[in-house]
């Protein structure tokens, strides 16, 4: 789950995380306020989505006056945001934050992931920032360092060196980024994040570390731990369909492509997805039922499918284990005398109930294309798709 950065500011300063000051507003009249509130003589506008960015796009302003702070957000709120994160359509604004301006002497940057190699946690920190990580490591790697935390250890005194080491800090500004580190470190651990990235963090002209800006993602797996992070949840930046899924407990994520796929096992999903790849098409999704789903879990996957303008057919592709075959016949079948069937359907059924699954589908007199295994049926969607265009 990702927030916006004013939460994950407010977030981080409960652990002791020097941050600029700044206030939420979802109006104009909120930004006015929130500039008066924080004195000048400079503030900096931010509009506040779920992707970075935002700088290049035209969503983030420094202005020197109360008129610039309510021009900027009557020009900010309600308008579409493309960045590089958002894609070509972009994301409306809804939301700003008002923050006082920083003088700032240098640009640094700071993050945090789970790294799924060494299943430790990794602080990367680099003397680039406010600049395009992904650019930094491409074009000069040596600049970008990371520091694991090894966990039979925990948390040492020696990582905070290392960082401010790395970001080339001396003096009293090691000391502040060693206190700052171990912040970071039990913020992330104690609220279940899987990404906390700092860019930039600055040092000010009067020698302070402060963090910028601040984006934080949680693992969606562990929210149940942590009620007060869950209320932080913006649904307006979430795709419909992502959130219908949710309410049902399947893992979806929505794509670009136009062949929708309903697979049972997030491995053989992306190879559902691969494959459709290889054909020359492109996935719609990505959806796993999951291991025990039931006919109305599989039913509202359906419907979930077939509501994405985009599909242009649809495959099904099951290996039934702890999952039968025939609840996924009668799922499908459920949702299609609900929904209707205006796209090829191919479905691929194997192992637990299949006879009696494929039973359910022929004797349903539906226009169903049979597939014998993955390869047969990552064909026949395809061929399906392209004939009917």
């Amino acid at each position: 789950m990702n927030i916006h950065e004013y939460q994950a500011k407010e977030v981080l300063r409960q652990y002791g995380v020097a941050t600029g000051r700044g206030i939420p507003a979802f109006s104009v009249e909120d930004a006015v306020k929130a500039a008066e509130n924080l004195g000048g003589p400079v503030w900096v506008v931010k509009a506040q989505i779920h992707a970075g960015g935002r700088g290049k796009g035209g969503g983030v302003k420094v202005v020197k006056s109360i008129e610039d702070v309510r021009a900027e957000a009557e020009r900010m709120l309600g308008m579409t945001l493309v960045t590089h994160q958002t894609g070509p359509e972009g994301k409306e604004v809804h939301r700003l934050y008002i923050e006082e301006g920083t003088a700032i002497a240098r640009e640094l940057y700071l993050s945090m992931v789970v790294d799924r190699e060494t299943s430790r946690i990794a602080f990367i920190a680099s003397t680039e920032g406010g600049m395009d990580i992904e650019e930094v490591a491409h074009r000069t790697p040596e600049k970008i360092i990371s520091v694991h935390v090894d966990p039979a250890a925990g948390f040492q005194p020696y990582v905070g060196r290392a960082i401010a080491k790395a970001l080339k800090l001396e003096g009293d500004l090691a000391k502040q980024a060693a206190k700052m580190v171990a912040g970071l470190y039990r913020a992330f651990t104690e609220k279940d994040m899987s990404l906390l990235e700092i860019n930039p963090l600055v040092v000010t002209k009067d020698n302070h570390l402060v963090c910028l800006d601040a984006k934080i993602n949680f693992d969606g797996n562990a929210l149940e731990r942590h009620p007060e992070i869950r209320e932080l949840r913006d649904l307006t930046e979430e795709d419909p369909k992502e959130i219908e899924a949710s309410k049902y407990d399947l893992s979806y994520v929505a794509l670009d492509g136009t062949i929708g796929c309903m697979v049972n096992g997030a491995g053989l999903a992306m190879a559902t997805m691969d494959i459709i790849k290889l054909y020359g098409a492109e996935p719609a999704n990505f959806l796993d039922v999951g291991g025990g789903a039931s006919k109305e879990k599989v039913t509202a996957a359906f419907k979930i499918i077939t509501a994405d303008p985009k599909v242009k057919g649809i495959l099904v592709n099951i290996f039934g284990g702890i999952m039968k075959c025939d609840i996924i016949a009668e799922g499908v079948l459920a949702a299609v005398r609900e929904v209707g069937l205006q796209v090829p359907l191919v479905v691929r059924l194997e192992g637990t109930n299949v006879e009696l699954g494929k039973k359910i589908i022929t004797d349903s007199g539906l226009n169903v294309i049979p597939a014998d295994d993955l390869d047969d049926a990552a064909k026949k969607i395809v061929k399906a798709v392209k004939e009917a265009a």
